[in-house]
């Protein structure tokens, strides 16, 4: 027999089942059909709170990545028009950018002129505009890994009384039977309450690793921002000192 097909007998004929054909997918969706359906309702509660945190991980992926820039390259270019004396081009590069990173340097850039308790202020003052912004939202992404886990527990324990209430009052030769039954469905829900914790508790990782990074930016480059200035305003004084002198 050909590896890429299996042969399924039903009744008196024979049903080639190619991988990928349309009575394959029609029996993964029944056998997930079947799974939901042992464990009861406490796995389509599970199944509700894992789409809503696979849309909570999307929604951040999304925004996060776009808050998010090469802080390097984005100093570099402000460095470079700051001591040209271009200040407002780098206004301008920020003010198209999305970032948040973007954002906070360019309130300092516009305080070029002012002192450093200024510029340092504006900078502060837009970090913290910025953090509700990355952080939103990242709590419900464990909260919704820890329910998902509990309430798959607390459907096993479920299952496993209705188990035992059935096996009290059936016969001998068939308790066993409907024993292992019983707590074989039972355990769908702490099956798929982990499948869901999981996926969702590594999306979280990610994306808590990828807050770090952009707040981490904003402290960093705010700082280097407010020297930058400060030496800018430095070397402009000297020569006025010099020709004073």
């Amino acid at each position: 027999m050909n590896e890429t097909t299996e042969a399924t007998v039903q009744g008196n004929e024979t049903v080639e089942q190619v991988p990928g054909s349309p009575q394959e997918e029609l029996n993964s969706v029944q056998g997930f059909a079947k799974f939901m359906d042992d464990g009861g309702v406490f796995m389509w509660i599970i199944l509700a709170i894992w789409v809503l945190g696979v849309i909570i991980a999307v929604e951040r992926f999304k925004n996060l990545f776009k808050f998010d820039i090469d802080g390097t390259s984005l100093m570099s270019e402000i460095k470079k028009n700051v001591l040209t004396n271009e200040v407002q081009t780098s206004i301008q590069d920020c003010s198209t950018n999305k970032s948040l990173l973007a954002g906070v340097l360019r309130n300092g850039l516009k305080r070029a002129n002012q002192s450093k308790e200024q510029i340092q202020d504006a900078l502060e003052s837009s970090m913290l505009e910025a953090i509700p912004h990355v952080e939103k939202r990242l709590g419900y992404l464990s909260l919704i890994a820890n329910v998902s886990t509990l309430i798959g527990l607390l459907g096993t324990i479920y299952g496993l009384i209705q188990s035992f209430a059935a096996v009290a009052s059936a016969d001998a030769a068939s308790k066993a039977e409907l024993l292992a039954l019983g707590i074989s469905k039972a355990m769908n829900t702490t099956a798929f309450g982990l499948i869901s914790a999981i996926t969702i508790m590594v999306a979280h990782q990610i994306l808590t690793t990828k807050s770090e990074k952009i707040m981490g930016d904003l402290e960093h480059y705010s700082v280097k921002l407010v020297d930058l200035l400060s030496t800018r305003k430095t070397n402009k004084a000297q020569p006025e000192h010099s020709d004073a002198a």
